[in-house]
């Protein structure tokens, strides 16, 4: 670690092992890292006690806890990450040592100072979420075919406006599209049928973690 970054520090909520919840990555044992704070407020928000509070820790010492547990796999997550400036040194960091990084990102910020090697897993606001307005389009440019994009669907409006926006954009092509129902919101079996029904080219996931544990934080 060079000098510089020894005197970096991230506001962190919680560090926890546990399996991947979501994305191709789902079921891998997984160490998140989720930081403090978010500019958005989506109706649907699980997190919200990530939104203030925290700790203030150095980037040695957020390395050192990761190292506790026996897996390459490393989610930075939030609240929004990159609310914290200093999210970008530390995804370098888990890079340089070794680590397969995702980073999970509202897309309301801009990601063109992401590491190349981090993953992102984009999640575009839909308008159920509250929070539509914030989408950065323009991120949509910087993303490359091992990244992935997100829907968090909370209604049938919901879908058929990720639907246009999924074959305007030709966001299939750019990389791996996810539509999620907003769990208690929308019924998975429903989305499945709609899915189905209309032969897109996405992947629809459940929050295993939520399958498992519920709505237990820091799983």
């Amino acid at each position: 670690m060079s000098s510089t970054e020894t005197g970096v520090a991230l506001r962190i909520s919680e560090i926890f092992y546990s399996l991947q919840g979501e994305t191709s990555r789902v079921g891998l044992p997984t160490v998140f890292i989720r930081l403090t704070g978010c500019p958005l407020r989506c109706h649907y928000c699980d997190t919200a006690y990530a939104f203030t509070g925290g700790r203030s820790m150095p980037l040695q010492a957020i390395i050192d806890e990761v190292r506790r547990y026996p897996t390459r796999y490393v989610t930075v997550t939030g609240g929004e990450p990159l609310a914290q400036k200093n999210c970008l040194v530390l995804l370098q960091l888990l890079c340089d040592v070794g680590y397969r990084v995702s980073l999970e990102t509202s897309g309301a910020l801009d990601v063109s100072g992401v590491d190349k090697r981090v993953m992102k897993v984009m999640d575009i606001k839909t308008p159920a979420s509250g929070e539509v307005e914030k989408n950065l389009w323009r991120n949509l440019e910087l993303l490359g075919p091992d990244d992935e994009i997100k829907f968090v669907l909370c209604d049938r409006a919901d879908y058929l406006w990720a639907c246009k926006e999924l074959a305007d954009r030709k966001l299939a092509d750019k990389c791996e599209v996810l539509f999620s129902p907003a769990q208690g919101q929308l019924s998975p079996t429903d989305l499945a049928d709609w899915v189905l029904g209309d032969q897109l080219p996405v992947r629809m996931q459940l929050q295993l973690h939520k399958v498992l544990w519920g709505n237990v934080a820091g799983k």
